[in-house]
């Protein structure tokens, strides 16, 4: 099932460093729709529920106390291929590996502190803007 949106959260350490604001320019103009915002902190279960896949994982304590240092911004996008096209404007995990121009490279500084989520799948993008925004909170 293919979707025309997708979600996205700038990770805290973006937030820390200012860059909201030049994240969110990139979006737009690279095409997409904001349909749904807000800035927000997800508490330790928050992290541990929406990263549950990684839970078996070494990296799953660092990324629970990453993504619950400080706040986020979760967002839903909308455009024509949004989950592909979003993942291709974030960049490969690993900034040192990411295309110039990326999100990833320009503001993430580690695999660990990548600056911003963003889905792999329709189904996942639903399944994780759901977490974030009741349906009346998306236009």
């Amino acid at each position: 099932m293919r979707t025309d949106r997708t979600f996205t959260m700038l990770k805290p350490d973006s937030v820390e460093k200012g860059h909201i604001g030049a994240i969110l320019e990139k979006i737009n103009a690279a095409g997409f729709k904001i349909v749904a915002m807000k800035l927000t902190q997800m508490t330790v279960d928050d992290a541990k529920e929406f990263y549950a896949i990684h839970k078996e994982r070494p990296f799953f304590g660092e990324l629970v106390e990453y993504m619950t240092r400080g706040p986020i911004v979760a967002a839903i996008l909308e455009k024509d291929n949004a989950v592909e096209d979003f993942r291709t404007l974030i960049g490969a995990t690993n900034p040192e590996e990411a295309a110039e121009g990326t999100i990833r490279k320009l503001y993430a500084a580690s695999i660990g502190e990548n600056a911003v989520h963003g889905s792999d799948s329709d189904e996942n993008a639903a399944i994780e803007g759901a977490f974030h925004f009741a349906g009346r909170d998306t236009f």
